[in-house]
């Protein structure tokens, strides 16, 4: 049985066999740390018998106006607990929060644009791809903003997509 709980300190200790993936993004404790302390209901672990961490998703809501939004930092399952839609499952809850509780406009993510996959799983989730950041990952490949309008866009305007490719310092950020 999975139960999807709140990220704790403790499960920094025991998601390293998560990270292992070479398309997930690891960061430095304090990043994790400060996502914790400030977004506490966006950092959720799915977690399996004897407690061990199948995967996890780190998030947090930001921007102003039409902008504010949920944002997902990280969503990674270990190998082996793939395809048994625990990423749906730690998406959907993710957009709950942003949409009923946070009241956002919509959720934005950022993948490589060599994820098929993942893209492919994104949209089946609803999401779109709203424009291409060239060389985001660490200046070499191009990554894909993708975004789901929530209940508060209405109009879904957060999802027409851009017509040109922007450069990473185009991107516009609220600092943590």
């Amino acid at each position: 049985m999975t139960t999807i709980r709140r990220f704790c300190c403790n499960d920094l200790l025991c998601f390293a066999s998560v990270n292992l993936d070479h398309l997930t993004e690891t960061f430095n404790m304090s990043f994790y740390m400060t996502y914790l302390a400030r977004w506490p209901d966006y950092f959720q672990v799915a977690e399996g018998p004897g407690n061990r961490v199948m995967g996890y998703i780190m998030g947090k809501v930001e921007g102003q106006g039409e902008s504010w939004h949920g944002h997902v930092t990280a969503v990674t399952i270990a190998p082996e607990y793939r395809r048994q839609q625990l990423a749906k499952k730690l998406m959907n809850f993710l957009e709950e929060i942003s949409d009923k509780i946070d009241k956002a406009y919509f959720v934005d993510l950022f993948v490589r644009a060599s994820n098929t996959p993942a893209i492919k799983m994104y949209e089946k989730l609803g999401y779109v791809i709203y424009r291409r950041v060239l060389r985001y990952y660490s200046g070499e490949e191009d990554g894909l903003d993708m975004r789901k309008a929530l209940s508060r866009d209405v109009e879904k305007k957060s999802m027409i997509p851009l017509k040109r490719p922007i450069r990473p310092d185009e991107l516009e950020y609220d600092s943590i």
